[in-house]
């Protein structure tokens, strides 16, 4: 059986006695039978237990003692210290009362997220406390883990039980902060577990926005035994309606677990289009014995509009997609089978129904990784893909039938050459797909079988690198290296000539013909400090794609955004709207020194003569000072993207464990609109055993014009309540 991880672990302690005896001290003793009568500067010490006075009775045959003046008690098996003026306690039973008390407690600090923690140990005064061997009841007391004399909050009440490591009850209980009364609990419970799951009420918390009205929070978490626990919690809105919250999470055994979380909103203000609506999110993984795995994540949402409305970050309210897969899958030597389902969908908007979902209803995969094997003194590396599966699509104005059955099988060789500090790379592979259905020349669904076979080689050449070495300026460190690497790639793909015909389902599926080059440079600058640490310094990398067929193969309809897996794999901004000899010069760039890093990946279109992406970002800190920015400006053609300019960023002072002020600001600005879509502030004061948080946030998204605010106030090494949720602090 494994130990209690929650039961104290007694240590001997150095020069202390054993279990059978007992050390007595004092400047007189007088002795009438198995009664002794100490005085002055006594100390009485067992094993686990040391107690002082100024005066002590105590009886060796029944291990009674009465203390008087002074009495101190060291209790080391869990840390507590008691002083107090008067004291009844027995040595042998370890139990006693102790009168005018205040002690302290050490505490299991949790080091968790989002938990504020203190070095500090529980302190507590009563008139009077009994101890019952495990437990001490504090009579007319309170406790706190603020330094005193004048603690920031403290817990009241005529009886707190706590039992050392394990629970602390408190029985009409009031919470004051500073002098001021300001919460009551007929029962308050707290655990002391190292894994603390008690089952209880939440503490009720309000909030309030600008257009879902004034909010009460409540809730109840359930422990229902060692492997299941249901977290449930609720807001009512006093002009929107209500908000439902529950996780539900287990250990099914030592192989097997799971997590659903359900949030749903019943929107009482008829809008148009509704708020009302539901989000599951749903994971979990099992062992299945002889290597098999299976893993699963469900993502469900009812509407967009709902997400929009109740998102509490700006991330969630923008993001428009869910993705939900599970799969069963083994891996051998060189080889792997999957089994798999999915379905990604994508809201293009709010209106109901207009979205795009794709799905795999199933889908078996087999592959085999890089094989190396000889051919004479040539080395080979086979790999292997493939997969068969029933598919299906569906959006406004187009739908493939439920089951569409698609067969890929796409084997591949390569090998490799190296001279004089060139490294030459070949590969060849073929892809055979057959799809159950395809598209008719108008763009709609037809259930004509498709066939497509095509065939790529692929040439990697990798120049020698140059480098040098030169004395650094004394902020970069001793030492910089720069090193060029100079790489270019020929792709030649041919036998995809319906192109037009084949159904977007994933990647598979923009495979086009192409016939072209690519150009890459890499900069390194790499910095070496007197200590013989090299960090990556800069690194700018520079991509140019030349085709030799600007149509590739017949798949550019030109006037049009064309999405085809060779642009892909050179960038994530679409350029193809018509024929093209020459991609953009793309360009990354990445820079880190200390504390600040930076990252910046922008597009030069050669054809229009202008940079048409930029994405850079920068973060950095120093100490408690932190910032980061971020900028995207598009300026592709429409029919591309949307044009687009966009400003995020965030300063701030302190973090969530630091104590003293700390504040943040943050902003998503659109620049072209000269509008403030996104705000947040947040200040937050933290003193030696507690902390206090007030955040304001404001969405602009058009349908949702909304201001939020939230408190929360946390005690260390306890908790934390309010209605300011860990994962939407600032810090």
């Amino acid at each position: 059986m494994s130990p209690n991880p929650n039961q104290p672990v007694k240590a001997a302690r150095a020069g202390a006695p054993d279990a059978d005896h007992i050390l007595i001290e004092s400047v007189t003793q007088e002795v009438d039978g198995p009664l002794r009568h100490l005085r002055g500067m006594v100390r009485v010490e067992t094993s686990d237990t040391t107690l002082r006075a100024d005066e002590v009775d105590y009886n060796s045959d029944t291990g009674e003692v009465e203390a008087r003046g002074h009495v101190h008690v060291d209790e080391y098996t869990r840390g507590e210290k008691i002083d107090c003026d008067r004291a009844d306690y027995n040595i042998n039973t370890d139990e006693g009362k102790f009168y005018n008390v205040s002690g302290t407690s050490t505490p299991r600090i949790h080091t968790r997220p989002g938990l504020l923690t203190t070095q500090n140990p529980f302190y507590f005064e009563a008139n009077w406390v009994e101890k019952l061997q495990d437990r001490y009841i504090l009579h007319d007391g309170f406790l706190t883990d603020c330094l005193l004399p004048r603690p920031w909050w403290r817990l009241t009440a005529p009886t707190l039980d706590i039992v050392p490591g394990e629970k602390a009850i408190a029985h009409h209980a009031w919470f004051h902060l500073g002098r001021m009364p300001i919460f009551y609990a007929p029962i308050f419970y707290k655990s002391l577990e190292k894994e603390p799951r008690r089952s209880g009420f939440l503490i009720p918390t309000v909030g309030n926005s600008s257009t879902r009205g004034p909010e009460l929070n409540y809730g109840y978490y359930w422990a229902i035994n060692r492997s299941f626990d249901l977290l449930y919690r609720g807001q009512y809105y006093m002009k929107a309606g209500t908000a439902q919250h529950a996780d539900f999470r287990g250990d099914i055994n030592a192989t097997t677990n799971f997590n659903v979380r359900v949030d749903g909103v019943y929107d009482t203000r008829n809008l148009t289009p509704p708020a009302s609506g539901v989000e599951i999110m749903a994971r979990g993984k099992t062992m299945l014995g002889h290597g098999w795995e299976g893993r699963g994540e469900l993502n469900y949402l009812s509407s967009f509009a709902f997400v929009q409305y109740y998102s509490e970050t700006f991330n969630e309210a923008v993001w428009g997609e869910t993705h939900s897969v599970g799969y069963v899958d083994k891996h051998f030597s060189d080889f792997a089978v999957y089994f798999v389902t999915q379905e990604n969908i994508n809201y293009q908007s709010t209106t109901p129904g207009d979205t795009i979902a794709i799905r795999k209803l199933p889908e078996a995969q087999f592959r085999e990784r890089d094989h190396e094997f000889h051919l004479g003194n040539m080395p080979l590396w086979f790999s292997f893909e493939s997969s068969a599966g029933l598919e299906s699509r569906s959006q406004p104005l187009f739908q493939t039938r439920r089951f569409m059955p698609r067969l890929d099988v796409a084997p591949q060789i390569n090998t490799a050459f190296h001279w004089a500090g060139f490294n030459l790379v070949p590969s060849f592979g073929v892809r055979s797909t057959d799809y159950g259905s395809s598209m008719a020349s108008n763009g709609q669904f037809v259930g004509t079988n498709l066939y497509r076979n095509s065939r790529e080689f692929k040439a990697d050449l990798l120049f020698p690198t140059l480098q040098r070495v030169y004395d650094a300026p004394s902020w970069m460190g001793a030492k910089v290296k720069h090193v060029i690497e100079p790489r270019v790639t020929y792709t030649d793909v041919a036998g995809i000539d319906h192109f037009a015909q084949v159904i977007r389902l994933d990647d598979i599926d923009i495979l086009s013909n192409t016939n072209q080059v690519e150009f890459s440079l890499t900069n390194r600058l790499l910095a070496k400090d007197k200590n013989g640490t090299v960090t990556d310094f800069l690194t700018w990398q520079i991509w140019y794609d030349r085709y030799f067929d600007p149509t590739f193969g017949g798949a550019v309809v030109a006037g049009q955004r064309n999405v085809v897996q060779t642009i892909l794999d050179l960038t994530g901004y679409s350029f193809l709207d018509g024929l093209r000899h020459s991609s953009p010069v793309v360009n990354a760039i990445r820079m880190q020194q200390g504390k600040l890093t930076l990252d910046w990946r922008l597009d030069y279109d050669p054809l229009l003569h202008k940079i048409v992406n930029s994405s850079a970002s920068a973060n950095w800190r120093l100490h408690q000072y932190f910032v980061n920015v971020g900028h995207t400006d598009l300026q592709a053609p429409t029919v591309l993207a949307p044009t687009a300019n966009q400003f995020t960023g965030t300063i701030g002072y302190g973090e969530a464990n630091r104590r003293g002020l700390g504040a943040a600001f943050g902003i998503y600005y659109d620049m072209l609109k000269g509008l403030v879509d996104f705000t947040q502030f947040q200040v937050t004061y933290n003193t030696d055993c507690c902390g206090a948080s007030v955040q304001y946030r404001r969405f602009n998204l058009g349908s949702r014009d909304e201001s939020i605010y939230r408190f929360s106030f946390s005690i260390s090494n306890i908790g934390t309540f309010g209605s300011l949720n860990r994962q939407e602090r600032m810090f």
